[in-house]
């Protein structure tokens, strides 16, 4: 029997709906990674995992950027990447800068990051820092509803900073920026639409003190 209002849906439906978000931000994952042999040889999987999931907003966002920045000389991409997301321009994918900047706090916050995922049983070994934004979405994106939740709830704290980047990226005109519109869409709620306050804060940037990583490596916690 088909339900007369929208009050009631299937649970395959919300299955699809976990799913389709999961595969989102694990192909956002890939988006934001620096754009080497690996990125390239990677791509047709993330558009054939896209097509399955079939017509979303998000993932509109992400085919598009994958159509752009696969027609640039792979050289340019690298360097665009490289200038893009740099911390001295207030672009940064390192979430607890946005919230801690270079302070001591931020070694703290660091360390959360790699308990939680180890909370879930999964050993953090990359080579960037525990907070790096394609890190987080691969963590919310695999490994079962315990990690899409922790995941989330991650995101969902360091959604200003990631609100902020957005902006940051779409003042600067890059491709990436469609790469955050569509982290933010898997999201609960919406975006904050006071652009000209956001920018301000991007701009203004999180507050800025020595030593911020140095207490973090001094406890002994490896990248």
């Amino acid at each position: 029997m088909r339900s007369l209002t929208n009050r009631f849906r299937a649970k395959s439906a919300r299955l699809d709906d976990r799913y389709s978000t999961a595969v989102i931000r694990q192909a956002a994952a890939l988006c934001l990674h620096y754009p080497d042999e690996i990125f390239h040889s990677r791509v047709p999987l993330v558009r054939g995992a896209l097509a399955q999931i079939g017509p979303r907003p998000a993932g509109a966002l992400l085919t598009a950027f994958l159509d752009d920045v696969c027609a640039w000389p792979a050289a340019e991409l690298a360097a665009h990447y490289v200038t893009v997301f740099d911390m001295r321009n207030r672009r940064s994918l390192y979430l607890s800068w946005w919230r801690e900047g270079d302070t001591r706090r931020r070694g703290e916050a660091l360390v959360t990051f790699k308990r939680i995922y180890r909370e879930h049983g999964l050993e953090f070994t990359g080579e960037e820092l525990p907070d790096f934004l394609p890190a987080v979405l691969e963590f919310a994106a695999t490994g079962g509803p315990g990690p899409a939740a922790a995941g989330e709830a991650l995101l969902g704290e360091h959604r200003p900073g990631i609100e902020l980047l957005r902006f940051a990226l779409l003042d600067v005109g890059t491709p990436y920026a469609g790469v955050l519109e569509a982290v933010c869409a898997t999201l609960p709620g919406a975006s904050p639409a006071d652009r000209a306050q956001a920018r301000a804060l991007a701009h203004t940037g999180p507050p800025r003190e020595d030593v911020g990583l140095d207490g973090y490596r001094a406890r002994g916690v490896e990248r």
